[in-house]
């Protein structure tokens, strides 16, 4: 379960679903860079482990919504502060990753 809490599609499309259900093209067009595959497997394996839960509505045409599940509620202040620290983290990472390749370079 870390491995999947972990991964940066997880993490974004938690972050993008907290506050409001989204259809699939409106998540995408949220996530920069993802593509169809990767968020179609990631909402799939989020929907198995139980932290998304979706809603297939009976229109023409078809509507697919995605909502955070309770169980994912729970986990989003983690999500967010996970988020938050990479974010804030990034440029002394970065840094530290020159220093190193500079050291020891490949």
């Amino acid at each position: 379960m870390l491995a999947r809490v972990g991964q940066k599609w997880t993490v974004l499309t938690m972050v993008a679903l907290q506050d409001a259900p989204m259809r699939f093209g409106d998540i995408r067009r949220r996530l920069e860079g993802v593509s169809q595959k990767m968020l179609t497997q990631t909402l799939r394996a989020m929907e198995r482990d139980g932290l998304i839960e979706r809603h297939v509505y009976d229109e023409r045409p078809l509507r697919v919504e995605y909502a955070l599940s309770p169980l994912a509620r729970t986990l989003l202040p983690l999500v967010i502060a996970l988020k938050t620290w990479a974010e804030d983290s990034l440029k002394v990472i970065e840094a530290n990753n020159r220093a190193f390749d500079r050291k020891f370079p490949a």
